[in-house]
């Protein structure tokens, strides 16, 4: 029997073997509790790689990254609607977290719960992207933005009700024309302040005009001075495209007059300060005061003038014309002349008719008018004795045709018709009276007319206190209604005419009376 040589057990295995054994899970879960534990939060500073937007659940997923190293990186979705600055590809960020591990992938991740630029480096690269991205579609165009009213009625002001910037505001208002203030309070800073202006904005434009609350003639959007940082509620592009919509103009006062920020180039006009926006609003009364004494000074000025040059151009102008007496001179010669010329000239054409008629004279001879008018006297009698024998033959055609015509007319037939014709146009007399309106009448109707004297035919063509004209079967008598057509009078005595009736008069021939046929 051979025998079997053993091994001598070890240490470290016989250590393994009282391991206790864990399932995936548990280790999974085991090293994500020290992970969290021993870290908590922390602030990783890297670029982010790999975002493609939100995903449709609205979490976000992407990588944050250094030139060395990568983690994973997820934003749930209720943080993610409340971050100030939005995941953008390639942005150098700092992001604040909580370091975990996913255990369906076994590898760990930070739950971002804030994101926020990495130095002032990245918020200018991320301001002038955004700059260029809205310059494009054309909101800070020049031909957009509207005028300022000169002389304001409502000011609206976007800024926080407790700060210094509105009592400096209201002070300067103070010192200048007449205007109504309205002040909508908002956040100039944190995480809600674009959202808040942008509404006061749109809040604004949404006034109606005339309405309890007065619509803003011009809107001031005011902040004071402060770090790029301060300042970004303001470089939003909510806000941006909210300045840019208003249809009321828009002045931009954010910071001081060296910061800058898009909505100074999306509103209509930039203050350096909030009271220099206050000053630009609304004019000074004393300067426009003043103004109006220089522009009347002015006025006055150049109203006299005008008055000098005209009065020298017209003593010029009087000194270059001709005087009176030498301007009728010439046509008074010149009617002279002609009343000269006229005298011979007359006499001229008397002696030339003078000789014409000498000379026609001897030609002009008593027998020769005799015989034109012997001549004239037979073709008038010869025309004469034409006439009438072709009358005297028309005459006598006619009359025995004539003739022919009587021997067939018999008195007995034209009489026969006589009566026919009588008795037709007493049956269509008896027809007529039977259907005119005054039958009607006679039998205890009436016929109303109005003032111009049209039927009228129901209640509601009537109105208060108007004229009619009733005519009944014997007459005609005028009265007056005490209501419109349709309402009956309440409280009221019986209804009378207003006008009481003077004695019926009968009357013929009144609008669509029949009268004789002959």
């Amino acid at each position: 029997m051979t025998a079997q040589l053993r091994q001598p057990t070890t240490g470290v295995a016989a250590a393994k073997s009282n391991v206790a054994e864990l399932t995936v899970s548990e280790l999974s879960n085991a090293v994500k509790k020290t992970l969290e534990t021993t870290y908590g939060y922390v602030r990783l500073r890297g670029e982010i790689s790999g975002y493609r937007g939100p995903h449709a659940s609205g979490h976000c997923y992407f990588a944050l990254k250094d030139e060395k190293s990568k983690i994973e990186a997820v934003i749930w979705r209720g943080v993610f609607s409340a971050l100030r600055f939005k995941p953008q590809e390639g942005l150098e960020v700092i992001a604040t977290g909580k370091v975990t591990t996913y255990p369906g992938s076994s590898k760990y991740q930070i739950v971002v719960e804030a994101l926020e630029p990495a130095g002032a480096g990245a918020l200018m690269a991320l301001l002038e992207e955004r700059k260029r991205k809205l310059g494009e579609e054309g909101l800070f165009d020049e031909a957009r933005k509207q005028l300022l009213p000169h002389f304001p009625r409502v000011i609206g002001i976007v800024t926080s009700p407790t700060g210094a910037v509105i009592r400096d505001m209201l002070h300067g208002f103070d010192e200048r024309f007449p205007a109504h203030v309205l002040v909508w309070p908002v956040r100039v800073q944190g995480e809600t302040c674009a959202q808040e202006v942008a509404q006061a904005i749109k809040g604004f434009n949404a006034l109606p005009i005339g309405g309890p609350i007065p619509r803003p003639d011009v809107i001031i959007v005011a902040r004071g001075g402060g770090s790029l940082e301060d300042l970004w509620g303001f470089n939003e592009e909510i806000v941006v495209r909210a300045a840019a919509g208003s249809a009321i103009p828009l002045i931009s006062a954010v910071g001081h007059e060296t910061d800058w920020t898009l909505i100074d180039l999306a509103a209509d006009a930039r203050a350096p300060t909030p009271t220099k926006a206050a000053e630009w609003a609304v004019p000074k009364y004393s300067e426009l005061l003043d103004q109006a004494a220089k522009l009347s000074d002015r006025l006055r000025v150049g109203l006299r003038r005008a008055l000098e040059g005209h009065r020298s151009a017209l003593r010029a102008a009087q000194r270059g014309l001709p005087r009176a007496q030498d301007l009728v001179a010439l046509p008074r010669q010149r009617f002279d002349a002609v009343q000269q010329r006229l005298g011979r000239g007359l006499s001229a054409n008397t002696a030339a008719h003078a000789q014409t008629l000498a000379k026609i004279a001897p030609r002009l001879q008593v027998r020769l008018l005799q015989q034109r008018v012997e001549t004239a006297d037979k073709r008038l009698h010869l025309a004469w004795q034409r006439g009438s024998n072709a009358l005297g033959r028309a005459a006598g055609t006619r009359r025995t045709r004539f003739e022919r015509v009587a021997g067939r007319l018999a008195p007995r037939l034209v009489l026969q018709r006589l009566d026919r014709w009588r008795n037709l146009l007493d049956a269509q007399g008896n027809l007529l009276g039977s259907l005119s309106y005054q039958s009607v009448l006679r039998r205890g109707f009436a016929l109303v007319r109005d003032a111009e004297g049209r039927a009228v035919r129901q209640m509601s063509d009537l109105t208060e206190g108007a004229h009619l004209d009733i005519e009944f079967g014997d007459g005609h008598i005028a009265v007056q209604t005490l209501t419109a057509g349709g309402k009956a009078p309440t409280g009221l005595p019986t209804a009378k005419p207003a006008v009481t009736r003077a004695g019926a008069k009968k009357t013929t021939q009144r609008g669509g009376s029949q009268g004789s046929l002959f």
